[in-house]
């Protein structure tokens, strides 16, 4: 058996191990247990990390973690350059840390094409990947020489994949200059409200604005709205997403942000847990989402499509080629690459 298959074989069974968990049919598993306990030390360090949360996560791998799901995203490459690696890279991997998993793609890229993962965790995400790292290890022991966590200066590494802001991107291009490297900026998302959507269609945004507190790239953080549109419509859809405000780290950022607004004088939206504020801007702060009306609909085409390099997804209906459908946006398939750069292709070419 080859490399790749041997580390196709492992991640697979990775899956499986988180689908029969959140199934509950391997809670005396001795790894199942370990996984709660890291569940548990993930909120205490970071109170965005809710339980709640991280499963979510984890239900969004275990769907993605399957041989036939591994296979056929690698098929649309050359499998003679995924599988032949005459010279084994190590690829430094800056994680973020805003949502729980968020680098376990770039971490799952650069092993399933042969290279070593030198990883630099975020302080925000400390036990979730060692966790997985240490099952996958567990289950193809050669994996063990091609992981390594680093809480140092990052040295002795060929390629860089780093994501932070757009503060730390000028640093990141700075210090990393020399390497071949991917830089990941701040990206925001987006939904287009035509005006015609269902009520199911606008629960499912809710999916795309309340997930993860709205802290990730692909949540949605603003709304283009056409003239005159009746936001109660959207607010009763969005009505079960309500209990949210009870989280406490949530509910001080909703309270914080909507008494700026009011001392500011802006004319604000709000339902209870959520405020609604017209602004350009396509980043929105924590319990608040921008919105701007639109009139005519190619107008806002060329506008989204020249801001692309600002936007991870756009969500609509029948707008543009490349949306993604209310609710999907924190569910994204294993071609979805963060800024739209092809991880994979640019592992094997470099």
């Amino acid at each position: 058996m080859n490399d790749l298959n041997k580390t196709i074989i492992a991640f697979a069974s990775l899956g499986s191990f988180l689908r029969a968990f959140l199934e509950s049919t391997a809670n005396e598993d001795d790894w199942s247990q370990k996984l709660e306990e890291t569940i548990i030390l993930a909120g205490h360090k970071n109170g965005w990390f809710t339980k709640e949360n991280v499963v979510l996560a984890i239900e969004s791998w275990a769907d993605l973690l399957t041989e036939q799901e591994l296979t056929a995203w690698l098929s649309t490459y050359n499998n003679s350059e995924v599988d032949v690696t005459p010279k084994q890279k190590t690829v430094a991997i800056i994680m973020a840390g805003n949502i729980p998993l968020v680098g376990f793609h770039d971490f799952l890229s650069v092993l399933i094409t042969g290279n070593k993962a030198l990883v630099k965790l975020s302080d925000s995400d400390k036990v979730l990947v060692p966790f997985l790292a240490s099952f996958l290890i567990e289950k193809e022991p050669t994996l063990k020489d091609k992981i390594e966590f680093s809480d140092g200066k990052l040295e002795n590494f060929d390629v860089v994949i780093a994501t932070g802001s757009n503060n730390t991107s000028r640093y990141f291009e700075y210090y990393f200059s020399k390497k071949p490297n991917i830089i990941r900026k701040n990206r925001n998302s987006v939904a287009v409200i035509k005006g015609d959507e269902t009520t199911s269609q606008l629960e499912a945004l809710g999916k795309d604005i309340f997930h993860y507190y709205g802290l990730g790239c692909r949540s949605v953080s603003k709304l283009f709205v056409p003239k005159n549109y009746d936001f109660d419509i959207l607010f009763k859809a969005i009505f079960p997403f309500g209990d949210i405000v009870n989280q406490n780290k949530y509910a001080n950022n909703y309270d914080y942000n909507k008494a700026v607004y009011l001392m500011s004088n802006f004319a604000i939206l709000d339902n209870g847990f959520l405020i609604l504020k017209e602004d350009k801007s396509y980043g929105s702060p924590i319990a608040s989402l921008n919105y701007e009306y639109y009139s005519s609909e190619e107008s806002l085409k060329k506008r989204l499509i020249d801001d692309e390099e600002h936007l991870q997804c756009v969500v609509a209906s029948n707008f543009l080629d490349n949306e993604i459908i209310f609710g999907e946006t924190q569910t994204p398939k294993l071609n979805d690459y963060a800024d739209g750069v092809d991880t994979i292709a640019f592992l094997l070419k470099t």
